[in-house]
């Protein structure tokens, strides 16, 4: 990891751009820039363990990085790709704790990070953050229960379809089998049972093994379940 220079003027764009700060005055978002760094990470590279002291809120500036949990076997869980934009450790930035979560960098990334006991008296000072932190969990939460959902009520053929269909409009990762297995829970042999169904149904087709979407009224069919 390694730090990069950056203006006031480019910080304050930062954080216009994201959610928890967008409409805040421009004396607090000065305030608040002081206390934010950027950093440069490799692809590979460990942003955070699990367990580890929390830096503060992280903000995807460029690249991409995983958020993933290991079990005690040592299998890995992938819960959520970020992507530039992205806020992430939110939970520990806020509530003082531990990182709950590791995040490994997919590739060259960039990412802001804003120290979490600033952020601390902000909610305690300034009520419209307050407000924005309260609606952005809300949000979190709420999408925390559809994950929850998807596992519990479809097939993994159809989440998988669903997964495929999230990144339709976007350049989606190259992934493995074993990292797809990880973002949906099953093993990799079940991940590639699944692969092949939809492949056979006509929905997408693997070239190069990468997933190509073949048919589109075909995949969303497979995003509903039985």
């Amino acid at each position: 990891m390694k730090l990069i220079e950056t203006k006031l003027d480019k910080r304050i764009e930062t954080l216009r751009g994201n959610s928890y700060f967008a409409e805040l005055p421009e004396p607090l978002l000065k305030e608040i820039a002081a206390y934010m760094q950027l950093r440069e990470y490799q692809r590979g590279d460990v942003l955070f363990w699990e367990a580890d002291p929390c830096d503060g809120l992280h903000i995807i500036e460029h690249g991409s990085a995983k958020i993933y949990r290991l079990s005690p076997q040592g299998r890995q869980y992938i819960v959520r790709i970020l992507q530039e934009g992205d806020t992430f450790a939110e939970v520990p930035a806020f509530d003082g704790g531990m990182n709950p979560v590791n995040v490994d960098a997919l590739e060259t990334c960039r990412v802001w990070v804003i120290e979490g006991e600033k952020l601390r008296s902000l909610v305690v000072a300034y009520p419209i953050f307050t407000q924005k932190v309260l609606a952005n969990f809300g949000e979190m939460l709420r999408n925390m229960v559809r994950m929850v959902s998807e596992m519990a009520f479809y097939q993994v053929t159809h989440r998988l379809a669903r997964l495929i269909s999230e990144y339709a409009e976007e350049p989606r990762p190259h992934w493995t089998q074993e990292q797809l297995a990880a973002q949906l829970g099953p093993v990799r042999e079940v991940v590639a049972r699944s692969l092949k169904e939809l492949e056979r149904s006509g929905a997408i087709r693997i070239e190069d093994r990468r997933i190509h979407i073949a048919d589109d009224n075909v995949l969303r069919q497979w995003t509903q379940p039985n």
